[in-house]
């Protein structure tokens, strides 16, 4: 998912869950902060480096894929963008090998999904938008997994997008590029994906690169072929995933508030969009590479108020200038804080699952509760 999806139509969700204009704000921020937060980032403002929720471009072209390589990049992407759906999911006459990697494979609706959302609960917005971004991409990144894996993360290039005209649906092949610098061409459905690699842990096959930035477009629907699916076609319907995920997020932030007592999977509170969903399918369906402007607008017609921009600077000056005692406190020390029991909590997960590729994690019981 995009900025788009994780700052503006989280803000949307907390707001319509209950959350008021300054809270939702502080839930979005969050959400969206979780794909900037690098080690690179955090060493500019001298916050504990083993907050990173993302890794940068150069980051990653620095980073050994050897097993301490690749457990670092696990504990990141499989913590805050690929949440493993089943960590103890069986599949037969295959390796040790395989099922360490098969295992970690993205899906919505897993035990660690409903562990995500309780460690969140009575703790900070900052945990709380942490939470909803994971939450999100389980559904946008579903079938891919957040280590390096040719074997996991590819596809074939039999890969069609479903384009509804009308009561029609239109079939049209994707042709993927290497053209960092183009942006994607929606009207001839060619998508930038990164550079064939034959090497197994290369990390141009890390997470969903290889399809590009098809699951993070909320209005494409397509057809291909997983490298894992023993040619098992599988149909990626984002607008109904991205809604599935948006009710959802509503469902859980109703929980976080206090306003019922359980956080269940698959459960989604379309009753509480009810009054806006044909705005919000328009705006999910629409093709567009960004769809900002539109969540933007409908964030303003539900609150009334004007969403400021996402600036990732917001909040660092905050962080430079507290005194050591008081950056605990601030919006970055509460982040950092969250973003270190999350990543601790689901890479204890992995390893006692007997899967070594996220390394050993020791578990943190506490971590900085609401402000009252």
């Amino acid at each position: 998912m995009q900025e788009d999806f994780h700052y503006y139509a989280t803000y949307c969700a907390a707001y319509i869950a209950g959350y008021s204009h300054a809270e939702s704000l502080d839930i979005a921020y969050s959400a969206q902060f979780v794909d900037l937060c690098s080690k690179s980032l955090l060493s500019g403002i001298h916050a504990p480096l083993n907050a990173a929720t993302t890794q940068l471009k150069l980051e990653l072209m620095d980073t050994v894929t050897d097993i301490i390589g690749l457990q670092e990049i696990t504990r990141i992407w499989s913590a805050f963008h690929f949440l493993p759906q089943d960590l103890y999911v069986n599949k037969k006459h295959r390796t040790k090998r395989f099922m360490y990697k098969y295992r970690l494979i993205c899906g919505p609706n897993g035990d660690l999904l409903v562990d995500t959302v309780s460690l969140a609960k009575d703790k900070t917005l900052q945990a709380v938008g942490i939470a909803m971004h994971v939450l999100a991409d389980t559904w946008a990144h579903r079938y891919f997994a957040g280590t390096p894996s040719l074997v996991m993360n590819s596809l074939s290039y039999d890969t069609f997008e479903l384009i509804r005209e009308g009561e029609e649906v239109r079939e049209q092949k994707i042709t993927f590029r290497h053209s960092a610098s183009a942006p994607d061409d929606l009207e001839n459905s060619i998508y930038t994906n990164t550079i064939y690699r034959s090497n197994e842990n290369s990390i141009m096959n890390l997470g969903h690169g290889r399809c590009g930035h098809l699951p993070d477009y909320s209005f494409i629907t397509y057809r291909y072929l997983p490298s894992w699916g023993e040619y098992k076609e599988i149909v990626k319907d984002n607008p109904s995933d991205y809604k599935h995920a948006f009710c959802q997020m509503i469902h859980a932030l109703k929980y976080l508030r206090g306003d019922i007592g359980e956080f269940q999977k698959d459960t989604y509170d379309f009753e509480a969009i009810s009054s806006w969903e044909e705005k919000i399918d328009e705006i999910l369906k629409k093709r567009q590479l960004n769809a900002c402007a539109d969540w933007k607008q409908f964030a303003l017609e539900l609150s009334g108020q004007e969403i400021c921009d996402f600036d990732v600077e917001k909040y660092l000056q905050e962080y430079r200038d507290a005194s050591a005692e008081e950056k605990d406190m601030s919006f970055i020390g509460k982040f950092c804080a969250a973003a270190i029991a999350q990543k601790s909590m689901v890479t204890n997960r992995i390893f006692s699952s007997g899967n070594i590729l996220a390394g050993f994690s020791k578990k943190i019981l506490h971590f900085r509760k609401a402000d009252k």
